[in-house]
Parts: structure tokens; sequence; C-alpha cells
């Protein structure tokens, strides 16, 4: 399914990405001591407060921990409220199918791409059932293929969830995108594609993929410490990206985070 948006021509378009909820059935459900559905509400009002009404939404998976219809919609809900389109791709600790019944219609919606003016949004699912890595299929970048060359546009932003390079952490980078390089070595025969977003991470990143600006972002509930060889925990506070996109091609982007860290957070754990 395509979608299309059509928006003044004479202004930027504007874009939020909120990432790695982890959200569950129970709502009080904890990560690392912290209640992932209240940082995400927390996170989604300073968005609200800060961004006000955006053009669309990016939500770019984990949105829950147990795959659950009822997270799924408790999320869709809250998102709403925005009144903005928002368009989400799986994590690896989603459920695709159930992502499928949950957000099939509506302005919250898992599509394959959307057109925003002279801006291709591809959504590309790296999900491998059962694993935390991630893994494009031959599917998927024939897809990817097919957008770029027939799909008139002007530039392109590709989202997935795993990161496709590595960061600089090694356990992290483990569980990467295993094909990332395939990716960037396709992405580089199309002059149109501008960056790649992804989530996965749970920190900031503002690198390069190749030529290309690859960016992360903080999670909504907790974050992993940069640079750390085994799993570990930053105490920083959670967040989300906005980005704005030129018609010249260009990114502009930042990170904002809660005032402070979630009392609660337990960063002595070992893993989740």
């Amino acid at each position: 399914m395509t979608q299309e948006l059509s928006m003044p021509e004479s202004r930027p378009i504007r874009l939020l990405q909120l990432t790695d909820m982890h959200l569950s059935t129970d709502p009080a459900s904890t990560l690392a001591g912290v209640t992932t559905d209240r940082t995400w509400r927390e996170v989604f009002a300073l968005a609200q407060q800060q961004a006000r009404t955006p053009d669309a939404l990016l939500l770019t998976g984990d949105l829950t921990q147990d795959g659950s219809d009822i997270a799924y919609m408790r999320l869709r809900d809250q998102v709403q409220e925005m009144d903005a389109p928002a368009f989400v791709i799986p994590g690896n600790h989603d459920d695709p199918e159930a992502m499928r019944r949950c957000f099939g219609t509506g302005p919250v919606q898992w599509l394959g791409h959307v057109q925003l003016n002279d801006w291709l949004l591809i959504m590309l699912s790296s999900v491998v059932v059962g694993k935390p890595h991630g893994h494009l299929s031959p599917d998927e970048f024939q897809r990817l293929d097919r957008l770029l060359s027939d799909v008139p546009h002007r530039h392109a932003l590709i989202c997935v969830h795993h990161q496709p390079a590595p960061v600089g952490s090694r356990w992290l980078d483990a569980i990467g995108l295993d094909n990332g390089q395939e990716l960037a070595e396709r992405l580089l025969q199309h002059d149109t594609v501008r960056g790649v977003l992804c989530g996965h991470v749970h920190q900031e990143v503002d690198a390069k993929l190749a030529h290309l600006r690859l960016l992360a972002s903080p999670s909504t509930c907790i974050q992993f410490r940069p640079g750390s060889d085994e799993f570990a925990i930053d105490a920083r506070p959670p967040g989300y990206r906005w980005l704005t996109l030129k018609a010249d091609g260009h990114i502009e982007s930042g990170v904002c985070r809660l005032a402070q860290v979630p009392a609660e957070l337990d960063a002595a754990i070992g893993g989740y």
C-alpha cells in the first residue's frame, strides 16, 4: 500500500521519530526498573509540547516487548492524539502479524513507503522472528530497488529498525543488520538516497553509512551505554528525534530528551 501526503512545497517536511517503546499488555510493566508505559507517555507529551503538529511520525520498531494486540492498540490510541499520520515498522521484539492487524488502517499504519512532496520514505522490515539481529530478505531488497528506480522523487530516506553499520558497541554491533553492507552497496547505486534512520541501539547516533547520513535515536524507555563491549545501561534520559527534510535534500536533525533520568532505573542489570 502506498500513501502520498501533499503539503505546501514552500516549507520543509517536519518529522518526529519515536522508537523502542517496549510496551507490554500490562501498562505497569517495567524494563530495568523503568515503567515503559509511563516514560513513553512522558516523551510523547514532550514531543507534543515542543514539536506541536509535525507532518508525520515515524515509529521505528520494538514498539512492544510482548507483541500483544493490547499494547499496540494502547500505543495507537496515544499516537492519534498528535493529529498527524504515523508510520510504523517492526523491531525484533515485535510481532509482525499483530502489527498488521492493529495498524492495517487509520492514521497509524504499517506501509511500505510514503511519498511526501519530493521525498520518498521507504520503510523496511528487518525482523528475523525469534532472533535479536536483523536481516533484509531478497524480497525487501527487490522492493527497495524497485521503489528507488520507479517512484518519481528527488530525495529518499530509508527507515529500518536494525542499525546497518557498527555503532562502536561490540555487543550491539553483533545484533545489528547482518547484511548491512549489502544495503549500503545497493543504496549507493541510487544518487537520490540522502540518509538511513534506525532504532534498536537505544542511543543517539549521527554517523555515516558510506557517504550517507546514518541516524539512530534514544529509546523512550532505557538507554544503552555508547562504546560498551558488553551490555550496559546508560544513565541518560529517554527522548525522541526530530527531522527536517529540506527541498534541496538536506536533512536537519536533533534529539530532545526528558529533563531527568527515571528515578527507578536499575543500571546494574546485565541484560533483558
